[in-house]
C-alpha cells in the first residue's frame, strides 16, 4: 500500500513540470515592495525632472483660469466652464506622470517572475474570506516576515526623513522670501529631490523581500518524495511496467536475432563466453554482416542454434571479442577486420566442399591477424 504524500516532509526540490504548472495557475514568486520601489522610484525621478514644467503649467492655470472679470463670475454657466477647463488641464499637466506610472506598473512585475495571465489566480476564493482560517496565517512566518516588513519600512521612512528635514529646513524656510513663480518651482524641485530619496531608501526592503518571496514560493512548491513518485509515473509511466516493456522488447529482439542464427556462414567462438554469427552475401559488394551476438547464455544458445541448423563454428578467441565489441547487429564488420575474417570464411567454403565430396577437412586457420585497436583481453 502506498505511503501517503500528507505524511512525508516535503524535502524534494519542485520538478520542471511542478514549476510550469504552478506558473500556468499564477503562482510566482512576487515582490510587491519591488513594484512599489519600481512606481516610487521612476515617479519621484520623472517629478524631478519635469518638476519645474509642472510649476509654470501651474502658475499659468492659476493666471489664466482664476482671474475672472465681474460679467464672467455672475454668468449662469461660466463657473462650470472654467471647473471643466481647469480639470482638463490639470490632468493634461500629469498626463506624462500618470503615463509613465502606468507602464511602471505594468513593467514592475516583470522584474521578478516575468508576465503570467491566469484565470485561476482571478477567479474567487471564498476559503480566504472565513476568518477562522485566517487566524493562523497571521502567527505563520509569513505573517511574521509581512510584520517585520512593516515597522522596517516605517523605522527606515521616519529615519530618513528626519535626515531630510535637517538637511533642508534652511531652504525650506527660505522659500517664503522667494518670489512666487521661482518659489513654486523651487519647492516642487526639492519636493522630487526627497521623494526621489525617500523611495530609493526602499532599495534595503526589497533586497530583503525579493530573496524572501524566492525561497518561499520554492518552499511552497516542495514536494514529498512520493509526489516525485507519482508525478514520474503520471508523465512516464510506472517503473514496473516499463521494465516489464523493456524486457519483452528484449525478448523480442532476442528471438528475432535467434532466427538470424541458422542463415549465418559461420559461428565465431571465444568458445566458452562470446558467439558472434557472420553472413556474407557472395554476390554483393557488402562486407559480411555480424547477424548475432552474445555472451555466456546467450552465446550458448546461439551456439546450440547453429548445431542444429549445421552451421559451422569456429573457436578463435582474439576475433570473437573483437567482432562482439566492434561491430553492432546487422552492421557491417570494420575494414581492420577484413582480412581474418576472409580467412574465416575461406576455411568455411573449403568445410562445405570438402564434406560435399568426402574430402579430408582443412585445417583451422591459426593465428588470425587481429589489429591491436580491436584487441579485447
Amino acid at each position: 500500500m502506498a505511503e501517503d504524500s500528507s505524511d512525508q516532509e516535503k524535502t524534494e526540490e519542485p520538478t520542471a513540470k511542478r514549476l510550469d504548472d504552478a506558473r500556468k495557475k499564477g503562482q510566482i514568486a512576487r515582490s510587491r515592495e519591488l513594484n512599489t520601489l519600481i512606481m516610487l522610484i521612476t515617479s519621484a525621478a520623472l517629478m524631478l525632472l519635469s518638476g519645474a514644467h509642472m510649476g509654470r503649467g501651474l502658475i499659468a492655470m492659476m493666471q489664466t483660469e482664476f482671474q475672472l472679470g465681474r460679467d464672467v463670475i455672475f454668468a449662469k454657466e461660466s463657473p462650470l466652464v472654467h471647473l471643466q477647463q481647469v480639470m482638463i488641464d490639470g490632468v493634461l499637466l500629469i498626463a506624462p506622470l500618470l503615463g509613465v506610472l502606468v507602464v511602471a506598473a505594468i513593467v514592475g512585475p516583470l522584474a521578478l517572475g516575468g508576465w503570467v495571465f491566469s484565470w485561476d489566480a482571478m477567479a474567487p476564493k471564498l476559503e480566504k474570506l472565513d476568518p477562522i482560517k485566517g487566524i493562523p496565517r497571521l502567527f505563520a512566518l509569513h505573517g511574521l516576515i509581512e510584520l517585520i516588513k512593516a515597522l522596517l519600512k516605517f523605522l527606515l521612512i521616519f529615519a530618513v526623513t528626519l535626515v531630510l528635514f535637517k538637511i533642508f529646513l534652511d531652504e525650506l524656510l527660505g522659500l517664503g522670501s522667494e518670489p512666487l513663480e521661482p518659489a513654486i518651482i523651487h519647492a516642487l524641485k526639492l519636493l522630487g529631490l526627497c521623494f526621489l530619496i525617500l523611495s530609493a531608501s526602499l532599495i534595503l526592503v526589497a533586497m530583503f523581500d525579493v530573496p524572501f518571496q524566492l525561497w518561499d514560493h520554492n518552499k511552497k512548491l516542495k514536494m514529498t518524495l512520493q509526489e516525485v513518485k507519482d508525478e514520474m509515473k503520471e508523465t512516464e509511466g510506472s517503473p514496473e511496467i516499463k521494465g516489464r516493456q523493456r524486457r519483452v522488447q528484449m525478448e523480442m529482439a532476442q528471438k528475432r536475432m535467434m532466427e538470424q542464427v541458422p542463415t549465418a556462414d559461420v559461428i565465431v567462438t571465444n568458445p566458452a563466453h562470446f558467439a558472434v554469427a557472420l553472413k556474407y552475401e557472395q554476390n554483393s559488394t557488402a562486407a559480411p554482416k555480424v547477424v548475432a551476438k552474445g555472451v555466456d547464455l546467450i552465446a550458448a544458445q546461439i551456439r546450440n542454434r547453429a548445431l542444429n541448423a549445421r552451421v559451422p563454428l569456429l573457436a578463435a578467441p582474439p576475433l570473437a571479442r573483437a567482432l562482439y565489441y566492434s561491430t553492432e547487429l546487422q552492421r557491417e564488420i570494420p575494414q581492420g577486420l577484413f582480412l581474418a575474417v576472409a580467412q574465416v570464411l575461406a576455411y568455411v567454403y573449403q568445410l562445405k566442399t570438402a564434406k560435399t565430396y568426402g574430402w579430408d577437412e582443412p585445417l583451422p586457420p591459426g593465428d588470425l591477424p587481429i589489429p591491436e585497436q580491436y584487441r579485447h583481453n
